[in-house]
């Protein structure tokens, strides 16, 4: 490779998806030196991820995109599903639950692919970034401070990190040989972004339920657009163009009066569930799609991968800054365990699917998924019950001394870790830590009992992580565990060491 090298950077990511883009976000906000690029020559056009579960809402409001996702998104609508005789009954799509103070997000938003990662760039360009498109990864080689990559025009950049966040078919996971194991599910199908009329926008339309020549229409949120949805043939070509469309859906419904007017974006694939053997080599990591793919039955997979790049974000950060490197362990050993049970559930439900099932219920939304054997969660003493280190901090309202409501997520947002107390100790303050204690004497009131139901602590210190999690549940007689904590994820108390 030459000689001549570019700048040094923190953080090269290879691939400007939804994945490229959180993680992007996570390092502006924190202040790194990276690189954002991607060999496609425009963001990609399509719809092929549509929902947001609640847990990645809950992301969303941390990276302070959450408003823009909610406006320009709209609910799942019901489910139609038409007989051969015209008549139809209609069923919701998500098992409905209502918000509490501990999940204020519980059912999933709609909004298209493009758009979300849309909303991610305007994010990503507030904080002085954008991705660098038509710009292709084609070589790469580490050694122990750093990557050395070649980019397409003949440039040569230096970065401390790389992250492959390029998809199923990744460059970077293939030049590192890591093997992406797993299996073709044996379903082909296609999806399309298409103008249409002769169909309500109030429907999940459902034609031919659980066979073959079953075919499916939504109209996509904050769009005029729907998605069209069908299983096809193993083998051949698919026509993909308004008219091949017209014709496949006339052929499928036996309706004449749905024509196709346009296509803004189609595409015909094979469905894989695949899981790479690992998620690092050396300085190199894989995000996203990477590092897993799978059917898109039950909206995990959007979803799957912002958490991927919202875990290793902040761990690359502290590391860049400081902690200890084997913090970017940890990443793998959080991350691949969810992605390995989000396969099986989303297999599950295209097993579900093919018998004409696919509502959804709270095992899609993500809220429950943690880290409780990570080596991360720390709790003294250990718990046998209740909310448990590596869990998701639960959400609850306060009151200030005000009378105002706050909520435990404002506390949270931002890229520090929350230190809250119940005791009467007092911690010493540091960088990259906020601290707060709930009671009388403290800065705010668990007025409700929201706190104390949710995390069930008296006496106790819950130290949360920057991507929401509990990394440490700790007495207050044994305070001085969480110093060695700190230590290791860059928390130490520089001033006084």
């Amino acid at each position: 490779m030459p000689k001549d090298l570019s700048p040094p950077l923190d953080v090269l990511i290879c691939g400007a998806g939804a994945a490229g883009l959180t993680l992007a976000v996570e390092l502006a906000r924190r202040g790194l030196a990276f690189r954002l690029i991607d060999k496609l020559p425009e963001p990609f056009p399509g719809s092929r991820g549509k929902g947001i579960q609640p847990r990645t809402l809950e992301v969303f409001e941390d990276l302070g995109i959450l408003d823009r996702i909610i406006a320009a998104g709209g609910p799942y609508p019901p489910e139609r599903i038409y007989q051969a005789d015209g008549r139809f009954t209609e069923s919701d799509m998500v098992a409905v639950q209502s918000p509490s103070p501990a999940e204020p997000y519980t059912m999933p938003v709609m909004l298209p692919q493009f758009m979300t990662e849309g909303i991610l760039r305007g994010r990503l360009q507030e904080l002085g970034h954008a991705p660098a498109f038509g710009c292709e990864l084609t070589g790469f080689t580490q050694d122990n401070d750093g990557v050395t990559a070649a980019l397409s025009h003949g440039e040569t950049v230096r970065a401390r990190y790389l992250i492959g966040a390029d998809g199923g078919r990744s460059f970077v996971r293939k030049t590192l040989g890591i093997d992406f194991a797993g299996k073709t599910l044996g379903v082909r199908a296609l999806v399309a972004d298409v103008a249409l009329t002769g169909l309500d926008r109030d429907a999940w339309h459902r034609f031919n339920d659980g066979g073959p020549d079953m075919i499916m229409l939504c109209p996509l949120a904050g769009t005029d657009l729907f998605q069209l949805q069908a299983p096809v043939p193993p083998e051949g070509e698919i026509d993909l163009s308004a008219v091949g469309l017209d014709a496949l859906v006339a052929q499928r419904t036996g309706r004449h009066d749905i024509r196709i007017h346009a296509v803004s974006w189609a595409s015909a694939y094979t469905m894989n569930a695949r899981l790479a053997e690992q998620y690092r080599v050396g300085r190199a990591f894989l995000v996203g799609d990477a590092a897993h793919i799978h059917p898109p039955t039950g909206g995990q997979g959007l979803n799957t991968s912002v958490q991927d790049a919202y875990n290793l974000g902040w761990k690359l950060a502290a590391v860049l800054r400081g902690a200890a490197g084997a913090l970017l362990d940890t990443y793998e050993e959080e991350r691949r365990p969810i992605a390995r049970d989000m396969l099986g559930l989303s297999t599950k439900l295209l097993d579900a699917a093919k018998q004409g099932e696919i509502r959804r219920g709270r095992e899609t939304r993500q809220l429950d998924l943690g880290y409780p054997a990570s080596s991360l969660a720390l709790e003294q003493p250990a718990r046998t019950d209740g909310l448990r280190a590596g869990d998701r901090a639960p959400d609850a309202r306060l009151r200030d001394g005000a009378g105002r409501t706050l909520r435990l997520f404002d506390w949270f947002k931002g890229p520090h870790w929350t230190l809250l107390g119940t005791g009467s100790s007092k911690m010493t303050p540091r960088p990259g830590l906020s601290i707060h204690v709930i009671g009388s004497q403290g800065d705010a009131q668990d007025a409700w009992a929201d706190f104390r139901n949710a995390y069930g602590t008296e006496g106790d210190w819950v130290l949360v992580r920057p991507d929401g999690y509990i990394g440490a549940i700790v007495a207050t007689d044994r305070i001085e565990t969480l110093e060695r904590y700190f230590r290791n994820v860059g928390l130490e108390d520089r001033a006084h060491a």
